[in-house]
């Protein structure tokens, strides 16, 4: 790996899933590391459990004199602590290049996809240290038992030759990689406001595939423009055959999950069966189909990450196969465009619960304004209305409106789940009486 040792990293931010992950492994490579957030976080837990002191707030002061600073997409250029590193010519990297800092000297085991990208990076972090081959990984998620004392982890620092990073499209930072074994899960436009169409993803995906020696691909036709005459490639879903796997979470689109985490491992020239055995032990990822506990009533709390119709959908899908009375579906769009985009789809595929409520956008980093204006988890709302048959349809707004509208809602033998992006976990956590 590139020389951290002694190096000054301020990060701005730090609390985000990408972000605190890349500050704990900086970390660990002996980088003296700060950074700000705007608010507490399960991230921002972890940090600090690891002995960094991140702030909450934004503050031009908060930015050492010394430091290379990193960003995301999403801080403007109206952040304070951006400004003033722009005002000392400070170095400014984006998180993407750091990444590929942090991976140079050991070979790059890369997950790319538009969904489903977290639960494999997450399955190979768990199944490769299962079998000894200790990797060092950067995730999207917390991994449960994956760190200190059991707790759960979204970076780790290995002994092992392989580091497991998964890798973000969505403002095209995977292009700063050169993997030497990559996973592409699926192909599908989620990010309106950084690509113009799918076609040009589409070739975003090829160039970030392009370096690869191994690649393991969807079962998509479209993705057949990835593969490589240099590469070794295998195909996988959750159709065709395959080992038996008895993984501990549901969902069949899980089990396409692992099947490309399976080929992956055997394209590293590892073990591919003692790994796919080691899979029955995997947790489940944090906001990933997660079971938070039960209602007062009885009902079964989930919670999960989904924010694209199809995310939604095989969410659904895979909740309904644990047969509830009534699926409860709480929903929070994230971002304005791409509620916009989508409202139409979320409401499609929101229609296989009973009862569905929603929640007003989830803004992050873009406001109602120009073309986004008037944009509203109502839009949401009435497509869902459209599609449920005359079953419920709820508006839920904020968060305290949501978790006291569902307070007398649920019932003994129904299963809630909050789903979104966002806060919304918020809502499960208030929902539950009886932790899982």
């Amino acid at each position: 790996m590139s020389d951290f040792e002694g190096r000054q990293l301020h990060f701005i931010a730090i609390g985000g899933a990408g972000m605190s992950a890349l500050a704990l492994i900086a970390h660990s490579l002996g980088a003296r590391v700060t950074g700000s957030d705007r608010a507490e976080s399960s991230y921002v837990e972890r940090l600090r459990a690891s002995g960094l002191e991140p702030r909450i707030g934004h503050d031009a002061d908060a930015v050492p004199e010394n430091a290379d600073v990193v960003v995301s997409s999403a801080i403007g250029e109206d952040n304070p602590e951006l400004t003033r590193a722009r005002e000392r010519r400070q170095r400014v990297i984006h998180r993407g290049e750091l990444l590929a800092e942090v991976v140079g000297g050991r070979r790059l085991l890369a997950v790319a996809g538009t969904h489903g990208k977290t639960t494999t990076a997450g399955m190979l972090a768990h199944g490769l240290r299962a079998i000894g081959a200790d990797p060092t990984f950067v995730l999207g998620g917390e991994l449960p038992g994956a760190g200190p004392a059991g707790a759960p982890a979204n970076a780790g620092l290995g002994e092992g030759e392989w580091i497991v990073a998964e890798t973000d499209e969505s403002d095209g930072s995977f292009l700063e990689l050169s993997p030497e074994v990559a996973i592409v899960t699926n192909v599908e436009l989620d990010h309106h406001a950084r690509w113009r169409s799918r076609g040009e993803l589409l070739g975003a995906f090829e160039r970030f595939a392009a370096p690869a020696k191994g690649l393991a691909l969807g079962a998509a036709s479209d993705l057949d423009s990835l593969a490589r005459s240099g590469s070794q490639v295998v195909r996988f879903d959750d159709e065709r055959p395959g080992p038996e796997l008895g993984l501990a979470i549901p969902g069949r689109h899980n089990l396409a999950n692992a099947r490309g985490a399976i080929a992956a491992v055997g394209l590293c020239g590892l073990d591919a069966d003692a790994f796919a055995g080691a899979l029955t032990g995997f947790p489940g990822m944090l906001r990933r189909l997660e079971r938070k506990g039960r209602h007062r009533s009885g009902a079964l709390v989930y919670d999960d990450y989904a924010h694209h119709p199809t995310e939604v959908a095989a969410a659904l899908t895979a909740l309904r196969g644990l047969a509830p009375r009534r699926l409860v579906a709480v929903f929070q769009p994230h971002l304005y465009s791409r509620t916009k985009a989508l409202a139409g789809g979320f409401g499609r595929a929101l229609a296989a619960a009973d009862v569905v409520g929603v929640l007003d956008v989830y803004a992050a980093r873009e406001e109602p304004a120009g073309e986004l204006a008037g944009v509203s988890g109502l839009d949401v709302l009435r497509a869902a209305a459209d599609n449920l048959g005359g079953r419920r349809a709820l508006w839920l707004g904020d968060i305290d409106t949501a978790a006291r509208r569902l307070e007398g809602e649920l019932r003994d033998g129904d299963l809630a789940v909050t789903i979104g992006a966002g806060d919304v976990f918020r809502v499960a956590d208030a929902m539950v009486e009886e932790p899982a």
